[in-house]
């Protein structure tokens, strides 16, 4: 069987990339650096990188409806309008008693919310000060959950009935039923948990058939999950230890892009893995349809 293709399409280094998104209309893939506080869109046709900094740290960005992005950076959600390179606050959402959080990973769902979570910047393993928020179309915010370690990955069953939900420091992947009326979560349970080598869950994405994929911290792959059964179906490595989330895109979607970090590795680390901070292509249909086969 071929090895899986892994290519290395980003060259520019990310403190902590996260977030991708691919952009349909213009073939580009939108993206943030967390700490680096700047949102990217690489047009894939011509390897053209544009970015816009952020005041504070952004967690992620999708695309507005309406025209531009949305981010959720420090504990606001804001507007960004990329024609006039602005960022306009929306809401914020202070928490008097947990002043020391920020936004991390976050997404849209089918109906248009747009969900993003919070974790303490001290990330204690023993502290619960994050929570799930939702950003509605009219600007309002609703607190989905709370005593959250950190806030990451999310995505929905193809048929909008289910959400897949990572708290990282849980070191699992959950799921609740999903009301697309109301935005509402319920029945919360377990559908897989790592194994001690995957290390750190963080973004994640779902492909067509309904499984999940799921960038492993610190462990330098991404998973393929069936969260019917909770069995792992695949493990693609990559040349980045620090791997941080995954989306699908590219021509039909049959690519897989994963971003990745550099935050905190040494001389050593770097040497060894010289490609860490960037953006990684996955020919991931062609596998599996070789796996079919």
């Amino acid at each position: 069987m071929s090895s899986i293709k892994v290519e290395c399409v980003i060259k520019q280094k990310n403190q902590i990339g996260e977030s991708p998104v691919w952009e349909e209309k213009d073939s580009s893939l939108l993206y943030v650096d967390i700490t680096g506080k700047r949102v990217s869109r690489w047009n894939s046709l011509t390897n053209q990188i544009d970015s816009i900094a952020t005041e504070k740290l952004v967690g992620s960005v999708v695309p507005r409806q309406a025209g531009g992005y949305v981010i959720a950076e420090g504990t606001r959600f804001a507007f960004v309008d990329w024609v006039k390179r602005s960022v306009k606050a929306v809401a914020h959402v202070n928490d008097k008693e947990k002043p020391n959080t920020r936004f991390n990973d976050g997404k849209v769902d089918p109906a248009g919310r747009f969900f993003a979570g919070t974790m303490g910047l001290d990330m204690k393993p023993d502290v619960t000060d994050g929570a799930l928020y939702s950003l509605l179309p009219d600007h309002s915010v609703v607190k989905q959950l709370d005593q959250v370690h950190l806030s990451n990955g999310l995505d929905w069953s193809l048929d909008h009935r289910i959400f897949y939900y990572i708290d990282s420091l849980a070191f699992m992947v959950e799921a609740f039923d999903y009301d697309i009326q109301t935005g509402g979560l319920s029945n919360r349970r377990m559908v897989y948990k790592m194994e001690k080598d995957e290390h750190v869950p963080d973004g994640m994405c779902i492909d067509t058939e309904g499984k999940l994929w799921v960038a492993c911290f610190d462990a330098g792959r991404v998973l393929r999950i069936d969260p019917q059964t909770g069995t792992r179906l695949q493990t693609v490595k990559l040349p980045a230890e620090k791997t941080t989330s995954c989306c699908f895109g590219g021509k039909d979607y049959s690519d897989l892009y994963v971003t990745s970090a550099c935050i905190d590795l040494d001389a050593d680390a770097l040497a060894k893995q010289p490609e860490a901070g960037c953006t990684f292509k996955v020919d991931v249909l062609f596998h599996i349809l070789l796996m079919v086969a």
